[in-house]
């Protein structure tokens, strides 16, 4: 008798046993379920692992940039007309202690640059031309895809450089001692093509000649039209407190100084737009998902009525039946949930490798995501278990 009163046990493995069970007779539709859960989770690692890469690659490409890189430009007059850098700006500002190095650019209007002399003079391609400062590379830190950089002795003669994207467009793939093009109504020699400057992205669209030959033999009127001052980098806020008034003494409100590392920091910033949104609609993926999972419980309640009936008669007391098929709802989200995760992990992983990124797959963001998945899972199989447990056991094994 006493073995009789004794309460009936379901011991873990038997929870795990017998909700396994349940899934493992209905394989497509358990993944069919499972694949609402992945692809939510799957959007959210996504979203918080390609933002948290790129912030990485933002802060890799800021450390070899520097942040310490201040820009000067010449803003407008009290009547709204374009104001002027003096001549004296550049070495002006290269007086100012903490400033290690300073080059300037300056537009030539009146020229426009054409791959030949037969194309269309309005057809400028939004390209410029600009005036450059030798020292403009070591300051910007941009670099030489092909060819090189002026010098002393090609900054007099017609010889000029290429952005990026220029060189894209005046379709100049290699460059040699006979790639020319054609710059202010004369022919020039392309010295060498710029690897896309981050910090100056102007310069991708220009041509850029040397500021002695832009004097000598283009009108240039020796007025800079920006000038670019790398500082010390425990200096950038004093500096750039005076640098209007050194660049212009007479006009210090005709000045605009920025810093060109705050203009990439704005502009990942506003990836966070876009972030809210995806993680949004990870989350609806994420709730179409969870109805997946309880639509399969409840179906799985209807079908396996006889099965309840007969365990109920055997002894499962209602608490084991509720057990059962709220294991059977958590092994299902969770299959989806690891399964979401993995995916994630890897389109990030891919998509952070073809753009140069660092991987970066934050550990919350995917333990969070399993997280989520189980309180899916619980409130998702909490009214089929409750509904599988109030069945009779008369009832259930005289069901149809």
């Amino acid at each position: 008798m006493s073995s009789l009163s004794t309460p009936s046990r379901l011991l873990s493995a038997d929870v795990l046993r017998v909700g396994t069970a349940g899934l493992r007779t209905r394989p497509l539709r358990v993944f069919l379920s499972a694949l609402g859960i992945a692809i939510g989770i799957a959007a959210m690692v996504c979203v918080v692992g390609v933002a948290g890469s790129s912030q990485a690659g933002l802060d890799r490409q800021l450390a070899a940039l520097g942040t310490n890189l201040l820009r000067v430009a010449p803003g407008h007059d009290i009547q709204g007309q374009a104001a002027f850098l003096p001549p004296e700006a550049i070495p002006m500002i290269g007086r100012i202690g903490p400033v290690t190095a300073v080059s300037a650019t300056a537009e030539l209007t009146a020229s426009h640059v054409y791959a030949t002399d037969k194309v269309p003079a309005d057809q400028t391609g939004n390209l410029r031309v600009l005036a450059a400062d030798l020292r403009l590379l070591s300051t910007v830190r941009a670099g030489v895809a092909q060819g090189a950089w002026l010098n002393e002795a090609t900054a007099k003669f017609p010889v000029t450089v290429l952005g990026a994207t220029a060189a894209q467009r005046l379709n100049v793939v290699t460059v040699s001692s006979r790639t020319q093009v054609w710059l202010g109504g004369r022919w020039f020699t392309v010295a060498g093509v710029l690897e896309p400057a981050a910090l100056a992205p102007e310069l991708d669209y220009a041509a850029l000649v040397g500021w002695p030959m832009a004097r000598t033999g283009m009108g240039f009127d020796g007025h800079p039209g920006v000038v670019y001052a790398r500082t010390e980098p425990d200096a950038v806020r004093d500096v750039q407190a005076v640098l209007a008034r050194t660049a212009n003494p007479a006009a210090p409100s005709e000045v605009e100084v920025s810093r060109p590392s705050e203009a990439l920091t704005a502009q990942e910033a506003t990836d966070t737009t876009l972030d809210a949104l995806l993680l949004g609609l990870g989350g609806i993926a994420l709730l179409v998902g969870g109805v997946g999972v309880a639509n399969t419980m409840v179906i799985s309640v209807l079908e396996r009525r006889s099965e309840v009936g007969l365990r109920r008669a055997l002894g499962a007391t209602r608490g084991h039946i509720r057990l059962q098929f709220l294991a059977e709802s958590l092994l299902l989200s969770c299959l989806g949930g690891v399964g979401g995760a993995v995916l994630g992990i890897a389109v990030t992983t891919a998509y952070a490798t073809s753009q140069g990124w660092p991987i970066a797959v934050p550990v919350w963001a995917t333990a969070g995501g399993v997280g989520i998945t189980l309180v899916v899972g619980v409130i998702a199989g909490a009214y089929p278990a409750w509904r599988a447990a109030r069945l009779s056991p008369t009832e259930a094994l005289t069901a149809p």
